[in-house]
């Protein structure tokens, strides 16, 4: 989806503010935004991908004038009433209107552990890798309706595989149901001069999966 939240490479956003000494939370409820993502996540049984796609389904308009946790708060609302564990009207009043759906509350102890568990979205597969490092590349020309993490700035651009990194869960499949789906993921080097065509020396490295990618 070219959302506003794909918004790499574009203008006129003004400069970056760097925060002093920024806080963790800005604000108490952001603290317990995190808490509650982190606890009602492992009850609702989403997965990663799918929360990611949630927080970004906000009006255009209204995500880029809000901030980050606000962009949860979004995102939970939404998945609370696909997975039928809050209506709208329950949201808005804060009230239960009807039994809740039958769920196995996660122990305030073992909140901590589990969101610092070790974890690894790697996956073993019996298919080859199509590309090796020092390969040439191109980013499909894509404008998919859902969840993609193919940057747009990247679309149609040629770059060089620097490094090969196994098969991840592919999170186009996985935001939408469509189960895991493993795919090799790669680093792909490109120059900034073709992206943007300043003329610049820098280079811009990516983390792309193989569906994203064709031989050029």
């Amino acid at each position: 989806m070219n959302g506003a939240h794909d918004c790499g490479g574009m203008m006129g956003y003004g400069a970056v503010v760097v925060e002093t000494n920024e806080p963790v939370f800005h604000a108490p409820w952001e603290a317990r935004m995190f808490a509650l993502m982190s606890a009602v996540g492992d009850v609702g049984g989403w997965t990663l991908d799918e929360d990611r796609s949630a927080c970004e389904s906000m009006h255009p308009g209204h995500y880029i004038t809000s901030s980050y946790y606000e962009h949860w708060l979004h995102g939970i609302e939404t998945l609370l009433q696909k997975h039928s564990l809050a209506s709208e009207a329950e949201i808005v009043s804060g009230k239960s209107e009807a039994p809740g759906k039958p769920v196995t509350p996660t122990s305030a102890e073992a909140v901590w552990p589990a969101v610092t568990a070790k974890g690894s979205y790697r996956r073993d597969v019996n298919t080859a890798a199509r590309f090796a490092p020092g390969d040439k590349v191109r980013a499909r020309l894509i404008n998919p309706f859902s969840h993609t993490r193919l940057p747009r700035y990247l679309r149609g651009h040629a770059g060089e595989v620097v490094a090969v990194h196994g098969a991840h869960v592919f999170p186009d499949s996985n935001a939408h149901g469509g189960g895991e789906n493993p795919q090799w993921l790669y680093t792909v080097r490109f120059r900034a001069s073709d992206l943007w065509g300043n003329g610049s020396r820098d280079t811009v490295h990516a983390d792309l999966w193989e569906p994203y990618l064709e031989a050029c």
